[in-house]
Parts: structure tokens; C-alpha cells; sequence
């Protein structure tokens, strides 16, 4: 792919199978260099996918949800970082969608279509330390620090929030370099080490008004309720990409190994014990893919229905993405851990560093406790009562 010559006629997937193929190259390596994957995110900008999500009227692609989600679980396969910071663009593209009108978001999503722009986080609602300001009719001022800021660092166009004094919360789309905005840096967890989530501090930064997100604004309608789903379903894909891409390393390896000294077969794909292993990764995995598919056929028919939507049709879409992530959680977490059951003790050598695909997930499926998950299926099953909207669920 060359620079700033984004392929159309190529499907997006495929352009997704390239880019996977070269972050392989070095993504063991820069997983224990952690910090800014510039060079891999200028790839992304390169590539044309940042415009997936964008609508086509706007100079877009306007991909449905399967084609996006399908994206980041290639590009997952591989380096869960990138896929991370990519799935959260396609995150804030639909926040603006949901939380604004065509009128106001129009000419960022043009911009983002022809200039490869990156949209980067520095929303957190959990964190309340920035407060919002109003010092004019059209001018506010952001003041504070944020957390959790996955992918700022690179980016070109920040979504922001907080809280004025009457608690209410306010959010913004602004440039990165809008002037006192910085970052720290200070990023330095044991997974998900290039998705820059470190900190972030707004020192007077001013917002204009047409700047927030007010109409609808932040989950004040079913349908401004489906951004936090959206959320969920880039981790369930997050997840599998990182379980397949595990299971596909186990799998590469033992079929060219001999077998251990105790079995009765020589090659290690004929042992009874390996095959017993392979066979539970397996349907642990198809099973996520099943559900997967089933929620986005859920959060598709929901996005298709709009304003619309009810708040029964958006809990169906809740029901189906909590369900799905139960299981991509779970299923990633064992079979992450237990490839190393089926390769053995070479597989523990530093220079391979297998043990990210299991750090990886290990990180990123504590962004919101599993067991709230749990809860919110089992109150459904019981009593028929979906779980109600908010920034998780």
C-alpha cells in the first residue's frame, strides 16, 4: 500500500488481512517496547480504513457493522494494541453519530474522509476530574485530568468530556493540538501496551459550543443508547482476534513437532491429549464466533431502525452483546492460557513473547467487571427485565 493512496477496489477485509500481516512482523517486539506504534498507525491512515464507519455521503465507505467489527478482529489476530486504538475510532465515529445531528458532525466526517484523520479518546465518564466551565454563551472551559485515554496519543481529533457544576456531563469533539491539551505518557501496563491509555490534562482548554455533543447528547435516547453496545461489541471482537490468533500460533507449532517421549504416536498432531485440547479451543471459539455474529445481527437491525428504536428493541441488543461477551471473555482468557499446555516449554522463551496474547486479554477484559455481565443475563433470564443503558452496558 502506498502513502495517502487508500485502496477502494480492495475489500476491506483484505486490507486488513495486509496490515495484520506487517504489524506480525514486529508485534512481538514492540509489545515489550510498548509506548506510540507511529509507523503502524500511519499504516492505518494509509490504508483507508479509518473512513470504514463514515457514511458514503460524507466521502466514506459506509461499511454495515459486520464488515467493521470483522476489521478489528483481523487486525486483533495479530496486535491487539492497533486493533484497540482502530476499534475505538470506529467507536467515536458512531458517539458523534448517535450523540449529534448530520448538521454539526457533517464537516468532521468529511475532513476524516479525505485527510486518514485518527480520532482519539479522552472521554472516560468514571473519571470526574475535569470540570466544565461556562465563562460565555458559546464558550466553556475544560479543566483537568483523564484516564484511561486509549489511543489520544497520535490522534487528530479528540472526543473529550466533563462535568459542569451542575454534574451534568458534557462532551466534546476538538482537535488534539487544540492548545492546552497534553498527555503524560505514562502508560505502563503489563497488556495492551501501544493503545497509549495513559493520562491526559486540560490546562483552560477553551470549547466552543458548537463543539458538544448536546442533541440528542450522552445515552438520552434508546437509540443515543446504543454507543455503549457498540463499545461491548469491539471487545467481544478484541477478544476473539486475540484467541485466534493464539489458537493459529499453538496450532503452526505442533504440527511440526515430534511428539513427547510418553506417546505412542511420533508426531505430536496424531496424540490423543493434544487432540483433546485443539478440540475444546476449537468449540470454545466457534462458539464466540456464533454469538458474535448474532449480536451484530442484533445491533445492525437496531442502527437500521434509528430514532425509532424502542427501548425493548435496544435491550434485545444489550441481552444479545452481554451474551456474546461472557463467552468471548472466558473463551479468550483459556484458551490464551492454556496454549502453552499443547507447545510445551520452548513456547515460554522470552524472544516469542506467546505470553501477550494472555496479558492482552487479561488487561482488557477488566475495562468493566464480567461478573455484572453475569448479572444482567441472569436478571434478564429471570425476570425478564433488560439491563438498563448506561456507559457499560
Amino acid at each position: 500500500m502506498n502513502a495517502a493512496q487508500p485502496s477502494f477496489t480492495q475489500h476491506p477485509l483484505e486490507i486488513a488481512q495486509q496490515l495484520a500481516n506487517q504489524f506480525a512482523q514486529t508485534a512481538a517486539a514492540r509489545d515489550k517496547l510498548g509506548g506510540n506504534p507511529k509507523a503502524e498507525r500511519d499504516l492505518i491512515r494509509d490504508s483507508g480504513l479509518l473512513g470504514l464507519s463514515i457514511p458514503k455521503v460524507y466521502g466514506g465507505q459506509g461499511a454495515d457493522w459486520s464488515t467493521i467489527f470483522k476489521t478489528i478482529q483481523t487486525i486483533a489476530q495479530v496486535d491487539s494494541s492497533l486493533a484497540h486504538v482502530y476499534g475505538f475510532h470506529h467507536l467515536l465515529i458512531a458517539t458523534v453519530q448517535l450523540f449529534a445531528q448530520p448538521e454539526q458532525y457533517g464537516k468532521w466526517f468529511e475532513q476524516t474522509a479525505k485527510d486518514n484523520l485518527f480520532w482519539g479518546n479522552t472521554l472516560n465518564p468514571l473519571d470526574k476530574r475535569t470540570v466544565v466551565e461556562q465563562i460565555s454563551e458559546h464558550e466553556y472551559i475544560f479543566q483537568g485530568d483523564k484516564s484511561f485515554c486509549s489511543g489520544s496519543i497520535d490522534s487528530d481529533i479528540l472526543l473529550c468530556s466533563g462535568y459542569n457544576d451542575a454534574g451534568k456531563l458534557l462532551i466534546a469533539a476538538i482537535s488534539t493540538v487544540r492548545e492546552g491539551v497534553s498527555f503524560l505518557g505514562d502508560w505502563n501496563n503489563m497488556g495492551q501496551r501501544q493503545t497509549d491509555s495513559g493520562s491526559s490534562h486540560f490546562e483552560q482548554v477553551k470549547i466552543h459550543k458548537d463543539e458538544l455533543l448536546l442533541n440528542p447528547g450522552p445515552l438520552s435516547t434508546p437509540y443515543s443508547s446504543l454507543r455503549p453496545l457498540i463499545a461491548q461489541l469491539i471487545f467481544v471482537h478484541l477478544f476473539l482476534g486475540v484467541a485466534e490468533g493464539a489458537f493459529e500460533v499453538a496450532k503452526q507449532t505442533v504440527q511440526s513437532q515430534k511428539a513427547w517421549s510418553k506417546s505412542l504416536v511420533e508426531n505430536v498432531v496424531n496424540d490423543p491429549f493434544t487432540q483433546k485440547h485443539f478440540a475444546e479451543f476449537y468449540v470454545q471459539l466457534e462458539s464466540v464466533r456464533l454469538l458474535a455474529n448474532k449480536a451484530v445481527e442484533t445491533l445492525q437491525h437496531a442502527w437500521n431502525i434509528g430514532e425509532n428504536l424502542t427501548s425493548e428493541q435496544r435491550g434485545e441488543v444489550s441481552v444479545a452483546i452481554a451474551t456474546a461477551k461472557i463467552a468471548a471473555t472466558n473463551t479468550s482468557l483459556f484458551v490464551t492460557q492454556n496454549i502453552f499446555q499443547v507447545m510445551g516449554a520452548r513456547a515460554t522463551t522470552a524472544q516469542l513473547n506467546l505470553d501477550r496474547f494472555w496479558r492482552n486479554v487479561r488487561t482488557q477484559t477488566l475495562h468493566d467487571p464480567i461478573d455484572y455481565k453475569y448479572q444482567e443475563i441472569g436478571e434478564w433470564v429471570l425476570t425478564g427485565k433488560v439491563p438498563d443503558p448506561s456507559f457499560y452496558s
